[in-house]
Formats: structure tokens, sequence, C-alpha cells
């Protein structure tokens, strides 16, 4: 039970610090640079909670069998989707509830941003209409994207956990590693 509350004061800790920098690091973007480059980063958030929503579903609704045999065959990134499936309950939390949920924040962050940039040209608008079509469209986007990136991630779980497993894989081949110590030689 302990291990569990270390895990979630962690996880809430990450996030919190995760959430500062990309908040910071977007607002002080944020006010250097046109409207049009505010949407498309507000746009980029979006997506960026949409693919890790992508890849927590995957890894959830992920078999490891075909992982096996990729493994077997010595094809880079099997055992690393290997462990993705089997850490399904953590890269679910990790990629739907951290960056998911930071991405949603942050991109609710961006919109009121862009709304403040709106300010001059929402004059004839008002500021409520303005604020309302903004907040309206992050959402759309937001849900819609993730409602087709499940059924996406459900349908091709296999391919998607390959893909990011060989992603994992070329990180680690530069010492990176996300976690997965799939690709470690281990010692006897």
């Amino acid at each position: 039970m302990q291990t569990r509350w270390r895990k979630v004061l962690t996880l809430t800790i990450i996030t919190f610090l995760v959430s500062l920098a990309f908040n910071l690091g977007s607002n002080s973007v944020l006010s250097f640079v046109p409207l049009t480059l505010g949407l498309v980063l507000l746009l980029f958030i979006i997506l960026i909670g949409v693919i890790f929503d992508i890849i927590g579903v995957s890894a959830t609704a992920g078999e490891e069998a075909p992982f096996h045999a990729m493994a077997s065959n010595k094809i880079p990134g099997a055992k690393q989707a290997i462990w993705l499936v089997r850490h399904a309950d953590s890269v679910s939390t990790f990629c739907n509830d951290l960056i998911g949920d930071v991405a949603g924040t942050l991109s609710g962050a961006i919109g009121v941003a862009i709304i403040f940039n709106l300010g001059a040209l929402s004059a004839g608008l008002g500021e409520t209409l303005a604020n309302t079509f903004i907040v309206a469209l992050i959402a759309a986007l937001t849900v819609g994207g993730k409602s087709i990136g499940k059924n996406f991630a459900i349908s091709n779980s296999t391919t998607i956990l390959i893909l990011v497993g060989r992603l994992l894989h070329s990180l680690e081949r530069f010492g990176i590693s996300m976690g997965s110590n799939a690709g470690k030689k281990k010692k006897r």
C-alpha cells in the first residue's frame, strides 16, 4: 500500500513539474508569436494529447503474443513493445493521465492566451462569444480527436506498439531509457 501512495505522490509531483514547464514555455512563446502561430501551437498541443491517448489505449488493448514472435526474429522494438503491454497500467497512466491531462490543461491555458490576443479583434464579436467559441473548439478537437484515436488504437494496437517500441529502442541506443530496460543485456 505504501508503494502505491509513493507512486501517486511521484506522479502528482511529476505532473505538476511537467505542467509548470510546458505552461511557462508555451506562455513565453505565445507572448512573442502572432495569433496564427498561437493557433498552430494550440493544435499541436491538442495533437500531442491525442497521440499519447492513442499510445495509452494501444498498450491497454495490446497483446504480448505477436511481439514475442517479433522478438524471436530480433525485430527492433519488439522487446520494448512487450514491456509496454506488460506495464499497460503504468503506460496508460503516463500517456492518458499525465500527458493527456497536462495537454488538456495546457490547451485551455493557450486558449485563454489566444482570447487575450483576440481582444482587439473580438471587439465586434464580444469577449464572451470569442471565449465561448475558443473553449468549444478546444473541447471539440480534443474529444473528437481522442474518440477517433481510441478506435484506431484498439484496431491497430500491434502496429502502434511496435512503432512506439522502435522509438523507445532508438532512444535506448542513445542512452535514454523511458522505463523499458528491455534493450539492456542482463549481467551475470
